[in-house]
């Protein structure tokens, strides 16, 4: 007797277990995110439903939607079968959206009081760039923000900081204060030499026209260092 191997196609699901169908039964809160990813990308290849297509994509970047976040469109083309140039940039475009989203709330925390505050505001902008951006926020005298300004940008292992520009930044807005911020692609959080001396100098730079260092922050994935939380920042300084 001859058996034939039918695929069902997510059409052929019961209909309480396709994606969208799924949503207006019991609502978008009831998808995994492999489900939401299927939405996006619309349909599998011709082995795998769109469902399956997305958990592998998933399982790929160890189930974790901030890894997925740092795929890039070549990447998804050439690793998954079934992934085109315009499934690759709705996935892109997915990820980008959602790290709006989350800098969207932050944003309307103008006071900084914490280390925590500023990583909440910089990590939904460097947390999956593969090169280093160096940025600050300018404060005034009760810390809140003044402005969110890019100071440079490198390669995978540094950027190149220009104090006398920090320091031009902070005088063209009256600042009495402001925060560094870094990234580290690498994952390591930990500050090397040159991020040390580069503080330093900052530091030396700011005092001679009383403006003070709230804090210089490291980036790296989920995890953040603080200089000022380590005791690292003069107190006179803060």
């Amino acid at each position: 007797m001859t058996t034939t191997n039918t695929k069902l196609s997510i059409k052929d699901w019961a209909e309480e277990d396709r994606p969208r169908e799924k949503i207006l039964l019991k609502g978008i809160s009831a998808l995994s995110d492999a489900e939401l990813l299927a939405i996006i990308i619309g349909s599998g290849n011709n082995e795998e439903s769109a469902v399956e297509l997305s958990q592998r994509i998933l399982f790929s970047a160890d189930n974790n939607l901030n890894i997925l976040g740092k795929f890039s469109i070549k990447e998804l083309i050439s690793g998954f079968k079934g992934i085109g140039e315009a499934k690759a940039i709705s996935i892109v475009a997915a990820m980008e959206l959602g790290k709006r989203r989350k800098y969207s709330e932050i944003i309307n925390r103008e006071q900084i009081r914490c280390s925590r505050d500023i990583f909440e505001c910089f990590h939904p902008m460097l947390c999956d760039l593969q090169h280093e951006e160096f940025w600050i926020l300018v404060l005034n005298r009760t810390n809140k923000i003044i402005d969110k300004i890019k100071i440079s940008q490198g390669g995978v292992t540094q950027t190149v900081v220009d104090h006398k520009l920090i320091l031009k930044e902070a005088l063209s807005r009256l600042a009495s204060g402001i925060v560094l911020c870094h990234n580290h692609p690498s994952g390591n959080k930990r500050p090397g030499k040159d991020d040390d001396s580069m503080t330093k100098k900052i530091i030396e730079c700011c005092r001679m026209f009383e403006i003070y260092i709230f804090d210089h922050i490291i980036i790296a994935d989920n995890d953040y260092y603080s200089y000022a939380d380590e005791g690292r920042i003069p107190v006179f300084e803060r």
